[in-house]
């Protein structure tokens, strides 16, 4: 979105990391926008406040790649993230210019700890809930651990591959176990990848090579 109320709908099958391909023909059927400017469009003369944004995504446009209720239920996650990217500019002859050789500026809600919005293991989670907003009280992930766990071996496969050329098909040819307190942790190999599960209490999840997650239900 930006402050003129245009919209971009892009779909990612998997992240850029693993070679997923940006589908710019997708559109969000039923969208709806509203953007407020505090001030003025593309005019240097002055200094405005700001702008605010507004977007409704109807459930039946998400549910076809959720994998997962939709609306959801009470109490249920969602993975989620913003971005807001920004340009720094000087004005010249009347008109903002981006300054050349400079990158973005990148804000995003939950950390990456990359300049890469693209690592949905470290989104932020949103919690629905029935409740007045605010008094419903927060329930942790009960797999997170599980999936950072795996999500530290799709590393570590990662690098093992750039240097070898294939993926690890144990932890001893890998030279590394990721642990953590209560959880269990199993490699498969596989034609052309892995998979990797953890299982944490009542969590059974399953990672692959293109850092595909998802948890037994």
């Amino acid at each position: 979105m930006n402050a003129l109320n245009t919209v971009w709908d892009l779909f990612l099958p998997k992240p850029y990391r693993d070679s997923g391909s940006a589908h710019n023909e997708w559109n969000i059927e039923g969208l709806r926008t509203a953007v407020k400017v505090h001030g003025t469009m593309n005019n240097p003369s002055d200094v405005d406040t700001g702008w605010t944004v507004e977007i409704a995504m109807p459930w039946k446009a998400l549910s076809q790649y959720a994998h997962r209720a939709a609306p959801p239920a009470d109490g249920d996650h969602w993975r989620i993230n913003f971005s807001r990217v920004e340009w720094k500019v000087n004005v010249e002859n009347g008109r903002y210019r981006k300054i050349p050789g400079l990158r973005e500026d990148n804000w995003v809600w939950s950390p990456q700890w990359v300049i890469d919005m693209h690592q949905p293991e470290l989104w932020g989670y949103v919690q629905f809930s029935t409740l007045e907003t605010g008094t419903a009280p927060f329930i942790p992930d009960p797999s997170w651990q599980a999936r950072m766990i795996l999500y530290d071996l799709y590393k570590a496969e990662k690098s093992f591959r750039r240097e070898h050329g294939h993926f690890a098909t144990s932890f001893s040819e890998l030279g590394t176990m990721p642990t953590a307190d209560g959880v269990r942790v199993s490699l498969e190999p596989r034609t052309g990848g892995f998979i990797a599960t953890a299982r944490a209490g009542q969590s059974v999840v399953h990672e692959t090579e293109d850092s595909r997650c998802w948890e037994d239900h």
